[in-house]
């Protein structure tokens, strides 16, 4: 059997008061007819690892098949090329460093630069109050102490792994420590991360078949983020199909066709338990490829860690049964803390506060959407060691013109990416106006995110 458990008092009542105010705070859709909600997140997946976009040595059906029962997003960007700012992005619906998180919170607090603010709004908050069950299985790393663990943030369940990366998919430790969790407990489950991660949303998707209450799931894989540790028998069928292939590609690739066939398989709990029809899946990434694992990110100049677009751009999948139109494309841009209204709207709901995320469910359901052309797109690292001495970096995309600088130490760079879009042609010198013009845009931008500390104040 399946149990929700609530691990303080605090949950519990929270959980009471959301399920209070929901009838009063929701559109007039019925419990009933909101759709279940599964957003898949996957950590480093490079911009054409998946065999959609023609990728020839790579297999992804199960994403493929995301895409094309319904929108594949071809101009879709994370908030960060690198993993803890995005993820806040993603569940605040806010620039990063508007919550605290300008760069990666680690486990070694010598090396930490993000610290989730407490007061802000988390997506599954939000879902509570629309009436919905909510679950993250997998990764959290927002947070590894009370009060930034997810069952403080709202998700009535959680089962994953509570810190950055795992040093090994088998033994699930980071420097040696376990950050294995069943809400608050410590547990110390046998398998690879990936297929554990599979195997419980299988069973949490068919524990809701009864519920009444519409579900969201959160499931973020581990996977590919380095170490790259596929199954030996998904490395020996991507070696004997793929005649020569480079070694540290091939492992890459099994990787993500192994993660692949767990998307499958939790996509296939939904349709056994009659609950496809009526759930959203959102497939995205919450950055670009590791080029060092040779990720494909397609065209696209760099990739991880970077500001240039291969850091970037992710691949983005949302289908919708009877709602979004199979095979659909969208170009506009679109970045990931836009899936926090855009999931709020679908469920007949809105932000409570403020945020920067925009809502794009008209682009969705094929209906008439505002223009972009006029809307800033920041992006912001922080970073430690001596590449980045614990500075900033940052990028700025406006219309087709992107500002970026990709070290603390070097100067920034222009480029219209329109008629440049792999970033060749650095036009900062030519174009002075633009970029006055734009970097008055971004330091608007980054004196706003100096109000919010990034640090925990243990005073």
């Amino acid at each position: 059997m399946f149990f929700k458990i609530k691990t303080s008092f605090y949950c519990v009542v929270t959980t009471v008061i959301f399920s209070l105010t929901s009838v009063a705070q929701t559109s007039s859709l019925t419990i009933v007819d909101k759709p279940n909600i599964l957003l898949i997140f996957t950590d480093d997946q490079g911009y054409h690892d998946v065999s959609y976009y023609g990728t020839k040595d790579i297999r992804t059906p199960n994403i493929d098949q995301i895409s094309s029962s319904g929108m594949r997003f071809d101009n879709f960007y994370a908030n960060c090329p690198v993993c803890s700012p995005t993820r806040a992005a993603l569940l605040t619906g806010r620039y990063q460093d508007y919550v605290g998180v300008p760069g990666v919170i680690r486990t070694n607090p010598d090396n930490n630069w993000g610290y989730l603010n407490p007061k802000a709004t988390l997506l599954p908050q939000e879902l509570s109050m629309a009436g919905y069950s909510t679950a993250l299985i997998g990764k959290w790393h927002l947070g590894l102490e009370s009060p930034n663990t997810p069952i403080e943030r709202g998700f009535g369940y959680f089962k994953g792994w509570l810190g950055d990366m795992m040093d090994d998919y088998w033994t699930h430790r980071r420097h040696d420590i376990n950050y294995m969790r069943l809400n608050g407990q410590v547990i110390d489950p046998v398998g690879h991360a990936t297929d554990l991660f599979t195997d419980w949303s299988v069973d949490y998707i068919k524990s809701q078949a009864d519920d009444n209450r519409p579900f969201f799931l959160y499931l973020a894989y581990n996977a590919p983020h380095f170490p790259v540790q596929p199954p030996k028998e998904w490395l020996d069928k991507v070696r004997k199909r793929e005649k020569g292939i480079d070694e540290t590609r091939a492992k890459l690739i099994a990787f993500i066709e192994h993660m692949d066939d767990g998307i499958g398989k939790v996509i296939q709990a939904l349709k056994d338990s009659g609950q496809y029809e009526n759930t959203i899946i959102v497939f995205s990434s919450d950055n670009g490829g590791h080029l060092p694992s040779k990720a494909n990110n397609g065209p696209l100049r760099d990739g991880k860690q970077s500001m240039y677009e291969g850091g970037l751009k992710v691949p983005t999948a949302i289908s919708w049964p009877s709602k979004i139109m199979g095979g659909s494309v969208s170009d506009k841009m679109q970045i990931s803390m836009d899936l926090y209204p855009t999931l709020l709207e679908i469920a007949g709901s809105k932000p409570k506060n403020t945020i920067e995320g925009q809502s794009f469910y008209s682009e969705l359901i094929n209906e008439n959407q505002s223009d972009y052309l006029d809307r800033s797109f920041y992006f912001t690292r922080r970073e430690g060691g001596t590449k980045y001495g614990g500075q900033a970096i940052y990028a700025l995309r406006k219309g087709d013109w992107k500002l970026l600088q990709n070290s603390p130490y070097e100067s920034y760079e222009l480029y219209n990416l329109k008629n440049d879009p792999q970033e060749q042609h650095n036009l900062i010198d030519e174009q002075q106006d633009k970029y006055e013009e734009l970097n008055a845009i971004l330091m608007q931008h980054i004196q706003n995110s100096g109000k919010v500390p990034w640090q925990k104040d243990n005073e």
